[in-house]
């Protein structure tokens, strides 16, 4: 299993709207491309405080092919639509593992 794990810190202000949008709206969008097997939102116990709240929004992969093919199809598409919504309000990285 491949998860790819992309860690948000959103600004106190807007945590409610994004955390909404992510739900119903981004993620949907995302499961919706047939190549991932689950996902999970997860928020950052242990924070420093930074005037934002971070989430670690999980996605899972069979394999590292349908990882690849979400990456060159459809990564971009959705990364844009996230940062033009949340401009200037977010931070974010993106991390891939391997589960072994």
């Amino acid at each position: 299993m491949i998860l790819h794990s992309v860690t948000v810190n959103i600004d106190k202000t807007i945590e409610l709207e994004w955390l909404q949008w992510m739900k119903n709206v981004h993620i949907p969008e995302i499961m919706a491309t047939g190549l991932l097997m689950g996902n999970k939102v997860l928020r950052l116990l242990t924070e420093i405080d930074n005037e934002g709240t971070t989430f670690s929004c999980q996605y899972y992969f069979r394999t590292m092919e349908d990882y690849f093919t979400y990456d060159q199809l459809h990564a971009k598409v959705f990364q844009d639509k996230h940062h033009v919504r949340f401009l200037n309000r977010y931070v974010s990285f993106r991390t891939l593992l391997e589960e072994v």
